[in-house]
């Protein structure tokens, strides 16, 4: 959704790459991509991408959601582990390591990170009518706080959404 949303903003077209199992979007600083292969596949692409474009992979940052996070929140990483992301264990495998900037979106329920089938369930299920409000602020954020690293660096995104804030607030500028 967030790629989509700031696909749109930078008038970047998708164009299916078939090849590559994939969808590209060209922008002036650099590409967009959507897999489509399962998420835990979803490191082939993005692999072959930087490999046929010469991108190192600390150039890439990778968009996903994340369930230890509350919903709204995000979170700049300039690398780390998979966490238990299998989307993220399939781009450390393609990429060859976990030196890959990430840009996380807190996904859990207000009860709290989900267990057992409840984790896959709300993982693979839609956002609820009442969380949709939320997930339009988050996106937004999100497309901004992408923007802010195109526009200035990683690390004062870093210090602008980093914070530990409330899900739905706006950072101050």
């Amino acid at each position: 959704m967030v790629v989509e949303a700031l696909a749109s903003q930078l008038h970047a077209p998708w164009t299916h790459e078939k090849h590559w199992d994939c969808e590209l979007a060209k922008f002036a600083g650099g590409w967009l991509l959507k897999s489509h292969t399962f998420m835990n596949a979803s490191g082939e692409a993005v692999a072959a991408v930087c490999h046929f474009f010469k991108i190192e992979p600390r150039e890439v940052l990778a968009i996903y959601d994340d369930v230890d996070l509350p919903l709204g929140a995000l979170r700049f990483r300039t690398s780390g582990s998979a966490a238990g992301h299998n989307g993220v264990r399939s781009l450390i495998d393609h990429l060859g390591g976990e030196e890959f900037s990430r840009l996380k979106l807190g996904i859990a329920p207000g009860d709290g990170r989900p267990a057992g089938e409840r984790m896959v369930g709300h993982v693979l299920g839609k956002f609820s009518e009442a969380e949709k409000p939320r997930l339009q602020t988050v996106i937004g954020r999100a497309v901004e706080a992408v923007q802010t690293v195109l526009r200035t660096s990683l690390e004062s995104a870093m210090n602008l959404y980093n914070r530990k804030e409330q899900p739905n607030s706006q950072p101050s500028q």
